[in-house]
């Protein structure tokens, strides 16, 4: 790691659970920031795996959900501005979600693609409490692999 990556990172690691929930939190918005580095480091330190998995399913769930309000908003304008959202990528995920619902939310994980999905679900105006009840179940799926990566139990 280099310069700010490292110092932000080490900030993260240094807070501990709090630090992998604010890490995850960044994640899952549009702050380009890996929370998986941040969770491999402190599993290393030992920390609960479980603490580990709540807090960032807790902080990336969060973070998703606030591109899904910001597609609530209905501004196209400034998805494209704030979130980095293209009208392509929202376009592709419009017509991935067409007629499948809010349970789609749990594919938010997704590099690339998670935060147009939250985006378009909020567009939509999809259920709020299926969209975040899903967004949290992939979430933790997530990390759960995550941590099982770090384990060697799978290999990513």
């Amino acid at each position: 790691m280099d310069g700010w990556l490292e110092v932000v990172t080490q900030f993260f690691v240094d807070w501990g659970y709090v630090g992998m929930f604010l890490a995850a939190l960044a994640a899952g918005s549009i702050i380009p920031i890996g929370s998986e580095v941040v969770f491999v480091l402190l599993a290393g330190m030992e920390l609960d795996p479980l603490g580990l998995i709540l807090a960032a399913t807790a902080g990336n769930t969060l973070g998703g959900m606030t591109c899904y309000w910001v597609g609530m908003l209905g501004k196209r304008e400034w998805i494209n501005r704030y979130l980095g959202v293209s009208n392509e990528k929202l376009q592709r995920a419009t017509q991935f979600l067409k007629g499948r619902g809010a349970w789609m939310a749990f594919f938010a994980f997704l590099p690339y693609v998670g935060e147009a999905i939250a985006v378009v679900l909020g567009l939509m105006r999809s259920n709020m409490w299926v969209t975040v009840t899903a967004m949290a179940l992939g979430k933790m799926v997530r990390y759960g692999v995550l941590w099982l990566g770090y384990l060697g139990v799978i290999s990513l």
